[in-house]
Parts: structure tokens; sequence; C-alpha cells
């Protein structure tokens, strides 16, 4: 006897069936694969306003992001989070953990700035400023210079592998990977000093830091070399949420269907309006030359990042046709369906939306920095001493012991006067003079005392209060004294 294992199978086909039970002929069946590969998208190359505004805010940003590291503030880098301290150097300021609402404000100003943009001009951040967006502007563009444009890396790409062509593509892969690198080592010295950071690497020391540069350099090669619009589409939930965002009042990136269609090639002797076509000529370069491969004809779509590639385009075909510019062009919803014209647009973006979302952003806004301006540049913890809460010492005094830290958020060294009050009698009898270095915190152990006996037994609140000497800083900070039955 066969185990069931090898038991033969019958293989049953099943027909699709009509509604009402018929058999479907198989000339009629459509199959609709659940799995399409990803075709390689080979962007076009193309001057105008928003590529030239889109290559601004590369330098910019890069300018920012390469070159503030190394910008110095006094003794020390002008920008670093230092995690393995717990300090944050920004500027002249000095952040310690206690000071996390101020991150807590940047990520909210953030969001709401986001939603500003979206609703006034859709994905500005998305086309023009997302780090995203302008490494894979970085890594194309390496790509146009080795390979050549669009019609020589489809050539490239769709021939057999020559000598050329592996030299090309090594080539490309090793300044790609410098480029990942560089940037691995960037991002990692914004929380470790950079120079310090430079000579441990060259000296091949620092395993955490060798990991956290390779980590992020991969992430950078990966994302902006291969994934580019995939991490557009799939993985950056923007890309979903958006449309909650937009109204009919927002700019977004459109085609004029009432003037572009029916499209259609054409000579420019011709009458194409007398053949019924539109102002379209169905060339797609407006198809080429866009990042995340859409048809802008087809309408808005979410994978839509708003760059206004395909503007420039549509503009540059259009002077060549001598027809005017903005077949596509940024517009709003209602724009288009009322033909109104730029000035009637403009007077819609102060609407109830945007006017709450600027009231609401300008006052976190200016609450953040009066709170920095206003900011105390000393901070105290006081912790009671659990090994001995009271204890009565010679002299007839109740003694409480307490650990205070006391932390100089300035640039310079400074000695401050430990005082407590709340408790008549009350006294500080260990040192009342500490000096702490600057940006640093220091640990200190302060006894009170109080006559036996001029207090009820129970918990009584005090306040200590520590100054810098000179004036100057000042914190007061609330415990209790202990007395016991």
């Amino acid at each position: 006897m066969k185990p069931p294992s090898e038991s033969p199978r019958k293989v049953i086909p099943i027909a699709p069936v009509a509604a009402d039970g018929s058999e479907v002929p198989s000339s009629q069946v459509e199959i609709v694969s659940l799995y399409e590969a990803q075709k390689k998208i080979y962007p076009r190359s193309i001057s105008g306003v928003f590529a030239r505004w889109r290559w601004a805010m590369v330098f910019l940003t890069q300018l920012v992001f390469y070159g503030l590291p190394w910008l110095e503030w006094g003794q020390r880098q002008m920008v670093l989070f230092d995690l393995g301290a717990r300090r944050f150097y920004i500027f002249g300021l000095v952040l310690y953990p206690q000071d996390f609402i101020y991150l807590t404000g940047l990520l909210i100003i953030s969001a709401l700035s986001l939603f500003l943009f979206t609703a006034v001009a859709g994905r500005l951040w998305c086309g023009f400023s997302c780090p995203q967006t302008v490494y894979t502007e970085i890594f194309m563009w390496i790509e146009h210079k080795i390979e050549g444009d669009r019609s020589a890396r489809l050539r490239l790409d769709g021939g057999p592998w020559t000598f050329e062509k592996i030299r090309k593509k090594f080539f490309k892969q090793i300044v790609w990977i410098t480029v990942a690198l560089w940037t691995g080592f960037t991002f990692v010295g914004y929380f470790v000093p950079i120079r310090e950071l430079g000579v441990e690497l060259l000296a091949w020391q620092g395993g955490w830091q060798i990991f956290w540069v390779l980590f992020y350099g991969f992430a950078t090669y990966g994302n902006a070399g291969f994934m580019r619009e995939q991490v557009c589409k799939y993985m950056c939930p923007y890309a979903r949420f958006q449309s909650a965002m937009f109204d009919k009042d927002t700019v977004l990136v459109s085609f004029d269907v009432e003037r572009g269609a029916p499209r259609g090639p054409r000579n420019k002797t011709v009458d194409y309006k007398a053949k019924g076509l539109g102002d379209c000529i169905d060339c797609t370069l407006c198809v080429q030359v866009c990042p995340v491969g859409i048809d802008i004809r087809k309408g808005l779509q979410y994978e839509c990042i708003g760059c206004g590639l395909c503007v420039d385009a549509c503009n540059t075909v259009m002077d060549k046709m001598k027809y005017p510019r903005g077949l596509i062009r940024f517009t709003t919803q209602n724009g288009v369906v009322k033909r109104w014209t730029q000035s009637q647009m403009l007077r819609r973006v102060l609407r109830p939306r945007v006017l709450v979302y600027s009231a609401v952003l300008v006052a976190l806004c200016v609450a953040m920095l009066a709170s920095l301006v206003t900011r105390t540049p000393l901070k105290v913890d006081v912790v009671r001493d659990r090994a001995a809460l009271s204890r009565i010492v010679a002299g007839g005094k109740l003694e409480n012991i307490y650990r205070i830290q006391i932390m100089n958020a300035t640039e310079t060294p400074q000695r401050y006067r430990i005082d407590a009050k709340g408790l008549e009698g009350l006294e500080v009898v260990s040192e009342v003079s500490v000096e702490v270095d600057p940006a640093q915190s220091r640990w200190v152990a302060v006894r009170l005392q109080v006559p036996y006996g001029s207090a009820s037994p129970g918990s009584h609140p005090i306040t200590f209060e520590i100054g810098a000497e000179g004036g100057g800083a000042h914190v007061a900070e609330k415990t209790v004294f202990l007395v016991p039955r």
C-alpha cells in the first residue's frame, strides 16, 4: 500500500462562470496578475524654472547638512547632539535631557508647517526639500553624467555586457558609494564630534561609530540609488494621507483637460483646431521627465510629488509649437473648472483652514522663542538620601541629607550658592558654595539641620535656593524636611 503522501492527485479545472450560470468563453477571459515587476524609470533631463528651483534647494540643503558639523562655536562644535554626555549644543545653547520639551515643540511646529504647506501648495516639501528627493536627484545627476541622458541609459541597460558598459556601471557605483559613505559620516558627525570621528575612523577605531556610518551610508545608497520613487510610493506615509489635507483651493500640478484634449500629434503648419485637436501634441515629454514615472494628464495621483518638472517640459514644447504656456501648470481645482486668473486663485489662499494653521503655528513659534530667550541656564535636581531619612546629630540638632545635581548650562565656569528656607532655624551645615565647569553637572551632598523639637513631627515643605554668585541664574526647588515622631 502506498503512503497517503504518494497517492495520485486529480486536478479539476475550473472554468469561469457568468452571473447567469453559463460558462464564459476563454476568448473573453482577461487574466489580471496580482503582481507586476517594477519597471525602472529613466527620467529625462529638463531645464526650466522648477528644475532650477529644485537644484537651488539641493545646494542649499546640502550646504547646511555637510557644512554645519564643521563649524565651531567657541571651543566646541557649533551643532552637536552628544548622546554619550547627554548634552545638546545648538549654537550658543546648551540643552539637557530635561529640556526635552523643546524637541517636542520643534516636532509639533514641523508637523503644523507640513500641514500648512500642504493645504496651500500640495507636496512642496516632497518635490523640493525632502532628503529622499534631494539625494535621489544627486544620484541621478551622477548617473546622467557617467552613463548619459535617458536614451543613452536605455541603450546601455538594454545592450549586452561590454567592457564599456562594465566600466561605466562600476565607476557609477564607486561614486555612489563614496557619496553615501560621506553622507553617513556627516550624519554621525552630528552625534559624535566630527573631527574626533574622522580620526577614529582613519585609525579604524570605534566599533559603534563605524557601524552607524556604514548603516546610514547603506540606507542612502539603497534609497537614492535603487529604491528611489518606490520610497515615495510605498514607504512614505505622507503620500497616503496627503489627499485628506487637499481641498479645491490647494495649488497642485494639473493638466488642463479642456484645453489639451483631444490629444494627438500634428504639424506646426496645420490648423489643429480645424481637425478637432487640443493643444496637447501627445509627445509624452511630461511623462519622460517625471521622477516617479506618472502621466499627469490622467489627473492628480497620489504618487505625484509636485516637483513641477512636467510643467517645465510642457512649457518648452508649447514654446516650440508657439502655443500659450500653462497647459500643465500649478493651479487649483477651482481655478481650472472656473477658469480663474492667477490673482483670483491667490485671493483664495487665505481661507479659514490656512488661517487656523498659520495662527497656531505663529503662536507656537513665538512661545518657543520666548521660552528659549527667557530660559534659565541653570538646572537643579533635588534627591533625598534614602539611606538616612532623618537623624539626630551632636549638639541636639535634627538633620536631613539631600543630594543635589547642579547643571551649568553656560559656556563659562560658574560658582553657585546653596541656601534653604521654610523652617525656623533651618540652616545648611555642608558646603554652601559649589563651582561647576562649563556645560557640566555636579552632584553635591547637602546637610540641613534644625534645632531638635523646633518643628512638629511630620513632613514639612522647604525650598532650596541655588543661585550664581554675583547675580544671574537663580533656581528654587521644593522638597520636604522630615521630622520623626
